[in-house]
């Protein structure tokens, strides 16, 4: 079905609305900012290095975003592959909208995928004469329905399946924090069925500016395109929106962020100042072009191209802490190529009963035992065996965090995934940092995870099988079945019947 059909379903849009090129705030003009002024008071006893803190909790990893907003001035820059209708979100959304009644320029840049059921409550955001909305390579027909809209993304699947999935938050080109979370309620632990451990580093320093860049490179490349092209709303529709977004909170809807307005200010803002862990760190991302190649973009355009220089550098060990792992063929290769070279890795991701897209699962269960049997060693978190209405609010239920520990002291934390569509399809971002102290810390965050009361240790017994050894109600468990239930089984079985790993 050609996009003219698709048009006609969906009602088809021309790209006729003109992008304005726009920069981040100066590096000389952030310090005569709040937070600029903050930032730099640390930054000018260690020269050329970054101050860095890895935010692992999720209400922290919330009230850091709620206070960087809450103190902005000039420019607060959000991208986000994510952005959900819930009561963080709209906390977040917030924050955003009165940053901009004071006069701060607000650039918000979303994936197209995941912001298009969002359309109306976005075009009241971008209605506001300080804020700009961008949605990254969307599709331009069949948006009236999901169905005409997949159906549109199925026409050209080789272009509109890339996704951009960089998670970013600068403030005033002073301070930012990137990771692995989106924004919405299981990212920040606060959802009453689904939690994600997660990670996040907040910085300030010199790397904060290159952050900066890479949101221009993206920002002001044409497949970022403004909202109002999809959909509009009348001048002053921003001012309903605040009102609603502000009875939520009045209502006790949405997180009371009161107290994080205190974090960088008085001694609690001295306190994580000294908290601030600095090192040489470099911003590496991949280029928004990625998105827009036919076929298999250049490996010169990937993130992974600029990690090769870490990977050869491997002495002894390498963690992966990834909730999607799909090795592949080339995978194996490269860790049979470790083993020679005497490095170990350690893998901790989700078991079948933990992760939260079971169908995926089944691309990496093929690859358990050529991995093992290449030394590797593999951990699986434990999914939360408590039903969902005696769950607990902020328990973790599953493992998002996406982060590469070299050696002892350097680690890579960003958005990638341990599988081919982060390497090839969506596009990333992340730190890598020299730090024999932030690669301890993340270490430290692996062994709770790995820890036999929460994660099952995978294993080949004598005949090659695969057994799951865990600890429970102070007993060792083995066993040889899969632990997962029978519908989390036949889905991840479905998906191992498709040829389809690569986009995966």
């Amino acid at each position: 079905m050609s996009l003219a059909c698709m048009g006609l379903l969906g009602g088809c849009t021309s790209m006729d609305v003109v992008s304005s090129p726009s920069q981040a705030l100066s590096r000389d003009a952030a310090r005569h900012t709040y937070l600029g002024a903050w930032a730099h008071q640390a930054e000018q006893r260690h020269e050329a290095i970054s101050g860095m803190t890895l935010v692992s909790d999720g209400p922290t990893a919330f009230a850091l975003r709620a206070s960087l907003a809450a103190h902005a001035q000039k420019t607060l820059d959000v991208q986000t592959y994510i952005l959900e209708d819930d009561r963080t979100g709209r906390a977040l959304l917030r924050q955003m909208l009165q940053a901009a009644q004071r006069g701060v320029r607000v650039r918000l840049l979303l994936d197209d995928l995941t912001s298009r059921n969002k359309q109306a409550m976005l075009a009241a955001f971008d209605s506001h004469p300080n804020i700009e909305v961008r949605v990254f390579n969307p599709i331009t027909a069949g948006r009236a329905t999901r169905l005409t809209y997949y159906l549109a993304l199925v026409a050209n699947f080789d272009r509109k399946h890339r996704r951009m999935h960089n998670k970013l938050w600068v403030t005033d080109n002073a301070v930012a924090i990137t990771g692995g979370r989106n924004l919405g309620d299981e990212y920040f632990e606060v959802d009453d069925e689904l939690n994600f451990n997660d990670l996040d580093v907040m910085a300030v320093g010199p790397v904060v500016a290159t952050l900066s860049g890479s949101f221009d490179s993206y920002w002001n490349h044409p497949l970022a395109v403004p909202l109002r092209q999809f959909a509009s709303a009348r001048n002053d529709a921003w001012h309903d929106l605040l009102v609603a977004l502000g009875e939520d909170a009045a209502q006790g809807n949405a997180l009371s962020t009161q107290p994080a307005f205190r974090r960088m200010v008085g001694e609690s803002g001295r306190r994580l100042l000294d908290s601030l862990v600095w090192a040489p760190a470099i911003a590496l991302w991949d280029s928004p072009h990625k998105l827009a190649v036919t076929g298999y973009p250049p490996f010169g355009l990937t993130v992974m191209d600029q990690l090769e220089g870490a990977f050869r550098r491997l002495d002894d060990e390498m963690l992966i802490i990834s909730p999607y792992v799909i090795p592949t063929q080339a995978g194996i290769d490269y860790l049979k190529h470790l083993a020679q070279r005497g490095v170990r890795l350690t893998v901790l991701t989700n078991s079948l009963e933990a992760t939260d897209v079971p169908s995926l699962h089944g691309a990496y269960a093929p690859w358990r035992p050529a991995m093992l049997k290449q030394g590797a060693r593999l951990h699986e978190l434990r999914g939360n065996p408590v039903a969902a209405p005696e769950r607990a609010v902020g328990e973790i239920s599953s493992l998002h965090t996406k982060a590469v520990a070299f050696d002892q002291d350097r680690v890579f934390i960003g958005s990638l995934n341990a599988d081919p569509r982060s390497l090839w399809w969506n596009s990333e971002l992340g730190l890598l940092i020299d730090s024999r102290e932030l690669g301890q810390q993340l270490w430290d965050l692996a062994r709770q995870g790995m820890s036999p009361t929460r994660s099952y240790q995978v294993t080949l017994d004598e005949d090659s099988s695969l057994r799951w050894e865990t600890r429970r109600d102070g007993q060792w468990v083995t066993t040889g079945q899969e632990p997962g239930g029978l519908w989390r089984h036949l889905k991840a079985k479905v998906l191992r019947l498709l040829p389809i790993e690569h986009l995966l």
